[in-house]
């Protein structure tokens, strides 16, 4: 009896599932789907984003290059007269090189991490604007869905130009 019982609930659950899933194909499920990198390298404000960090990171990486080529040029003068040297003086040279070694890495070390950190939030800016030109797009053109990740998919569904299109306009 109760194994009659759920058998007759399985079907019954069944059917209306597969009835729900096969109404929702026959209004046809419109999909789009849109590509997050081409969004990152290709329209207007994160190309606006990527030249706003050249100018903001570029006087420190002007830094690290006249480092990096001081401590270039007092290892060679180091190499080059290491024999004609005294030892206090090459002492001296070689201290100073450890210190401008320490100086460079953190230098890099330093602008690196912030370089991360600001393209993070510029990148999060960019998405931000990103999924509110989808939101628009998907109620104007009536899309159920819009998928931004995806192992495949056609390209048909691909509406990333759209995308851009709406960023280059804001």
């Amino acid at each position: 009896m109760i194994t009659r019982n759920l058998v007759s609930t399985f079907i019954i659950v069944w059917l209306v599932l597969f009835s729900g899933v096969s109404s929702c194909f026959a209004e046809g499920l419109k999909i789009g789907f849109v590509s997050t990198d081409r969004v990152f390298k290709e329209s207007a404000p994160a190309i606006e984003s990527q030249k706003n960090l050249q100018k903001e990171f570029a006087g420190r990486e002007e830094e690290i290059r006249r480092t990096a080529e001081k401590a270039k040029a007092l290892q060679d003068n180091l190499e080059k007269e290491a024999l004609t040297m005294s030892d206090a003086d090459r002492q001296a040279g070689e201290a100073e090189l450890g210190k401008l070694s320490r100086d460079l890495q953190r230098l890099q070390r330093e602008f690196r991490e912030e370089l991360n950190l600001r393209k993070n939030q510029e990148m999060k800016l960019v998405l931000e604007m990103a999924n509110k030109a989808i939101f628009k797009i998907a109620e104007k053109e009536k899309y159920d869905l819009i998928l931004q990740e995806a192992v495949y998919r056609s390209p048909r569904l691909d509406i990333t130009d759209k995308v851009i299109e709406a960023l280059a306009k804001k």
